[in-house]
């Protein structure tokens, strides 16, 4: 571990070098070593302070011999070893390798599943859930695209979340959440299960993923959902095809046609992007024995159970009993842990453990 800090030490003061020599005029090599510097600088500051107690200990530890200094020493020597150990633990933490969406934007899909109509209530729910827990966070909000259903729900809602790190807090979403409660059209009161599948994907740029114009096929029309006179006469609303993989993309809710079309570009590629990725993930866990689950999207990984007031994740075994708090946006307990134990899989160079089928 040294070792490789040393040379991220070195590398970061060559990177000062070339960033003080301006690179020639060259602003987007410039721009690129200012990337590089801004993520290795907290991990080179923390080794600067490791080194500086390791020399604090070892002068404290040559004042031993010393009768007079001996028990001064041996205090500041226990204080010092605690320091060290504190910082190797926050050192090891520094050199995961983080993901590099983790700082982007994100895309929410949510689709009713199974359930009929309390699944797209359902829907709507996990999207009230979503905004509420942004907003708290002083993260924004817009819909891209809402197929609402007649009984205030929905059978499937696009929508972004801006704001930093958002990626990082929400990718654990992605599953099939489920729910159990009496719905309002039941006249019997029996419990209903019904489900509904969500979608993380983080925001990607045109440079970060490239699609050919031959790859795509693009459809207008006039938008369903409610808008002004130019959205309601025109064909502003926008169908794209990605050829190759049959991905279907919907964008109706800006007011032209073009922003519309970059809109579900922005959808297309991040979903290419995740695509790309599952596949990766796929392939990574099946050299893995160890491997529990599959990782698909499929597997339920939350439960909402009303007549319990329970809220259970089954990746982690944790349950949260105020169950109108969560669904007002309170995720953190869910989200800290599976932060937590993601950071301590990263560690161990292993996946963050998949969902079980939970038989409550």
């Amino acid at each position: 571990m040294l070792d490789k800090l040393a040379g991220l030490e070195a590398r970061f003061e060559e990177l000062n070098h070339l960033m003080a020599q301006g690179a020639v005029g060259d602003y987007a090599r410039i721009t690129e070593y200012a990337r590089e510097r801004a993520e290795s600088e907290p991990i080179v500051n923390a080794y600067r302070v490791y080194r500086g107690v390791l020399s604090d200990l070892e002068g404290a530890r040559q004042l031993l011999d010393d009768p007079a200094m001996r028990d001064m020493a041996a205090d500041e020597i226990r204080a010092l070893e605690a320091r060290q150990a504190e910082l190797e633990v926050e050192l090891r933490q520094l050199l995961v390798p983080k993901d590099p969406r983790d700082d982007k934007n994100v895309i929410f899909e949510i689709r009713a599943g199974a359930g009929g109509d309390e699944a797209g209530i359902f829907a709507a729910d996990l999207f009230r859930m979503y905004t509420r827990y942004a907003e708290g966070r002083g993260w924004r909000t817009e819909i891209v695209y809402a197929n609402a259903t007649g009984v205030g729900g929905y059978k499937e809602v696009t929508f972004e979340v801006r704001g930093k790190g958002a990626y990082s807090r929400l990718k654990f979403e992605s599953g099939v959440h489920r729910v159990q409660r009496v719905p309002a059209t039941e006249s019997a009161g029996r419990i209903h299960t019904s489900t509904a599948t969500v979608a993380v994907l983080a925001e990607m740029e045109e440079v970060e993923i490239d699609v050919p114009d031959r790859d795509i096929e693009i459809q207008t029309y006039r938008a369903s959902s409610a808008g002004g006179q130019n959205v309601q006469k025109n064909a502003t609303a926008i169908r794209i095809t990605h050829k190759p993989t049959g991905l279907v993309v919907t964008c109706e809710d800006e007011r032209s046609l073009s922003q519309n079309r970059m809109r579900a570009m922005t959808v297309l590629r991040s979903r290419l992007y995740d695509q790309e990725m599952d596949k990766r993930q796929r392939a990574e866990a099946a050299e893995r024995k160890s491997q529990v689950g599959t990782g698909e999207r499929s597997e339920k990984i939350r439960t909402y159970n009303f007549p319990q007031s329970r809220v259970t994740d089954h990746r982690i075994g944790v349950s949260n009993y105020n169950l109108p708090v969560v669904l007002d946006g309170d995720l953190d307990v869910f989200i800290d842990e599976l932060s937590a134990r993601e950071q301590a899989a990263r560690l161990l160079g292993e996946s963050l453990p998949t969902a079980v089928e939970s038989e409550d």
